[in-house]
């Protein structure tokens, strides 16, 4: 009995539980003070608040109030904090704070930071920390300085110093929120905003383990498998979304039709081609795109950026896996290789369970988001997909949803930045069965 009560207490206080717990209580906080009187004008519901907390926690963007008008500067304070400890992660501060303090960290809380980085060991942990968190700070700070060129002679400094600060916290952790209603759709031919904004979010996104190994291998032949299939899947995804974008859209009066040179079309499509990797920005709007650029869209946003990154989504690995997989498999190959290096049925397993987990989320939070929406059935899936991936790319259905709709939506960003860290874990944990059974023959396709 004692052996099994040991057992239960360790499932229930596993590290993806507590660190699910973490970010649920860290986005009741965030609620309570942005619902506070010093935070918003008035006007913002705590039903709002919460919503906000969540998106900003889990660095979605999807919003229900204008970030820009409703709230105070000191609830946009309390969102950009709020994006900077979940797009990095609160264990992470909590690690870097105490070995500044010169405290130990025990293997509990090494676990509850390796399912946070999405790693697979303990080892290195607290380099990778640092590094998070160097990369971070130094990132945004020069963006901030570039963004600071066009903003404060428009604003001034004061209030060109802050639209420069919190659009950069907010690019980097890929999160999408702005302080203008439009997003960024004021600087859609702006070559500083949209080049500082769209590498922000490309370098977060490739994930903190690839820019450690670049940093310290600085040639390709010594990267990691890891550090390739991310660098290349993630070139070939930018180049085919921006040449599809451009092509889909270039005639499209109410998007690149609309702008006046060939130039900003060019640079208005690599910024809608970048963007759904997680980013949640835009410089056109969503809803006048053609059918076909939203349905790609949707699938770049389920796909989202890297592992141990900012970004959501099952990730770019995932993607190349299960495409080289695909092609074992047809091929009647029981391993498949890729820059000389091998993939067995271990990860084939893996990366199977994670796509058919994120499908289901997607699924069911559809159906269930759907029982009290009466809108176009695109726009709420492009919601649903947006909210699964973190992206906050919007069609307008967020802002039409009832109390019901904006729970499965908070629900679902929930769970599109804590489910693949919970699904790693449980995937990383062996288990061999005390009975054998004979095999089964089951026809499939």
């Amino acid at each position: 009995m004692s052996g099994l009560h040991f057992s239960i207490r360790r499932k229930r206080f596993s590290p993806p539980a507590v660190l699910a717990t973490i970010y649920a209580v860290f986005i009741i906080v965030g609620a309570v003070a942005l619902w506070l009187p010093f935070s918003n004008i008035g006007d913002v519901t705590f039903s709002d608040a919460v919503f906000t907390a969540a998106s900003a926690v889990t660095v979605t963007g999807l919003v229900v109030v204008d970030t820009g008008s409703d709230y105070t500067l000191v609830g946009q304070v309390i969102i950009a904090l709020l994006i900077q400890i979940g797009g990095l992660g609160l264990m992470t501060f909590a690690a870097l704070l105490l070995t500044m303090l010169g405290l130990t960290i025990g293997m509990p809380q090494r676990l509850v930071l390796r399912d946070e980085l999405g790693q697979t060991g303990v080892s290195d942990l607290l380099v990778l920390v640092r590094l998070v968190i160097l990369v971070a700070f130094v990132a945004e700070a020069f963006a901030t300085g570039l963004l600071m060129i066009v903003f404060v002679p428009e604003f001034g400094w004061t209030h060109g110093f802050w639209q420069a600060l919190f659009h950069a916290i907010s690019a980097f952790n890929n999160a999408g929120f702005s302080l203008f209603s439009d997003s960024l759709s004021g600087y859609v031919a702006n070559p500083i905003v949209n080049i500082t904004i769209t590498a922000l979010f490309i370098l977060s996104g490739l994930g903190f383990v690839v820019l450690a190994d670049v940093n310290r291998q600085r040639q390709w032949r010594k990267l990691t498998l890891h550090s390739k299939l991310m660098l290349s899947g993630t070139l070939v995804l930018i180049l085919f979304a921006w040449i599809m974008f451009t092509l889909l859209e270039w005639n499209n009066p109410a998007t690149l039709g609309g702008l006046e040179s060939g130039g900003a079309r060019i640079l208005a499509s690599w910024f809608q081609a970048v963007t759904p990797r997680t980013a949640g920005f835009n410089t056109l709007d969503y809803a006048q795109m053609e059918n076909s650029t939203t349905v790609m869209t949707l699938m770049l946003m389920l796909v989202g950026g890297g592992p141990s990154s900012t970004a959501g989504g099952i990730k770019v690995t995932t993607l190349i896996v299960l495409a080289l997989a695909t092609v074992a498999f047809f091929r009647r190959q029981e391993r498949f290789h890729i820059f000389g290096r091998s993939l067995g049925m271990s990860e084939v397993m893996k990366v199977l369970a994670l796509t058919a987990l994120s499908i289901f989320l997607v699924a069911v939070g559809l159906f269930l988001t759907s029982i009290t929406y009466d809108g176009n059935f695109l726009d709420l899936l492009f919601e649903v997909c947006s909210a699964f991936g973190t992206v906050g790319l919007s069609r307008g259905a967020t802002g039409e949803l009832d109390e019901f709709g904006r729970a499965m939506i908070i629900l679902i960003m929930f769970a599109g930045r804590l489910g693949p860290l919970t699904l790693a874990f449980f995937l990383a944990t062996q288990s061999k069965s005390k009975v054998g059974y004979p095999e089964g023959k089951v026809f499939l396709g």
